[in-house]
């Protein structure tokens, strides 16, 4: 079972998400929606409603987060699992970082998500360059949070090749739609 915009939308405010994360989350699905569409194009089966879901719950459990001490990637994908979203929930476990497999073979929902998100600084779509110097900047505290940020970074990077060797946009490209939706 995969919510609906308007069901995602409720969800939102019924979790107290402050309407900053929902930003963050709108331009998450806009960059998702633009991979999916071409993606889809060259033949791959990406599942448009379960990333429409996906991209706006992704940080559902990110603010209460902060007072848990959880993970919230996996508080998401815990309060999904409840909400009877078992695949939904599974894509925002990931959001974050995604399974070792997940590093080749088909993109999937959750690659495109998870890519995405690394695209989106707060509400602004910037470059992975971007995205992960903001990362080190603000958590890059100690070695070992420094280490876990730069293997992310470069899984970010490999992902971001398997998807653009794929389709006819550049990764520069999605940056262009913080004014527009490319057509």
């Amino acid at each position: 079972m995969v919510p609906d915009e308007g069901e995602c939308f409720r969800l939102l405010h019924r979790y107290a998400v402050p309407q900053n994360v929902i930003e963050h989350s709108r331009m998450v699905l806009r960059i998702a929606r633009i991979l999916c569409r071409e993606l889809n194009g060259r033949g791959e089966r990406m599942d448009l409603s379960l990333v429409k879901a996906a991209s706006l719950l992704h940080d559902i459990a990110k603010v209460s987060s902060f007072q848990t001490g959880e993970n919230h990637s996996h508080a998401g994908a815990r309060l999904l699992r409840e909400l009877g979203f078992p695949e939904v929930a599974e894509i925002v476990r990931q959001h974050v970082v995604l399974d070792p497999e997940m590093n080749h073979g088909r993109i999937t929902e959750a690659v495109v998500v998870h890519y995405a998100d690394k695209r989106v600084k707060h509400e602004v779509i910037v470059s992975l360059e971007e995205r992960f110097q903001d990362l080190k900047d603000r958590y890059g505290k100690n070695p070992e949070a420094c280490g876990w940020i730069k293997a992310l970074e470069g899984q970010s990077r490999s992902i971001e090749e398997r998807i653009f060797r794929k389709i006819s946009l550049s990764p520069e490209d999605l940056s262009e739609t913080n004014d527009r939706e490319l057509s």
